[in-house]
């Protein structure tokens, strides 16, 4: 954790505003937390929602379970990290996280909507015994 020195309240108050502008990730870092947005092992939050003129987010990233954890690779200081990302980033993670329902509410709708039993019994040209 950083320490900032209390006697200056100037720089009490720069600190702040850079803590309240957030930080931007670079591209592997970016790349890896959307892929956890994708999936929805993501859960964000406004950083203040009282301040109109903060546009951070508070985001939490969940560490992936089950088959997304076999085939999906996080930095070891990702996994189940709380981040502040600038409002800029943040709002790409939220339409990632969107793409990412719908195209997963589409495969099930597909799902639903298939035929098994005709792909796996019925072939062409076979004769009836």
């Amino acid at each position: 954790m950083k320490s900032i020195p209390i006697a200056d309240v100037s720089s009490i108050r720069n600190e702040l505003n850079r803590y309240k502008r957030g930080k931007k990730l670079e591209i592997p870092r970016f790349n890896q937390v959307a892929r956890m947005a994708y999936l929805g092992h993501l859960v964000m939050s406004p950083l203040d929602p009282e301040d109109t003129e903060c546009q951070s987010f508070l985001v939490h990233l969940q560490e992936p379970k089950g088959l997304a954890a076999h085939f999906i690779e996080l930095d070891e200081d990702l996994r189940d990290a709380i981040l502040v990302l600038d409002g800029e980033q943040a709002m790409a993670m939220a339409a990632i996280m969107q793409q990412g329902v719908q195209d997963r509410a589409r495969w099930h709708e597909e799902l639903n909507q298939r035929d098994f039993y005709f792909s796996a019994f019925y072939r062409p040209g076979q004769k009836a015994e």
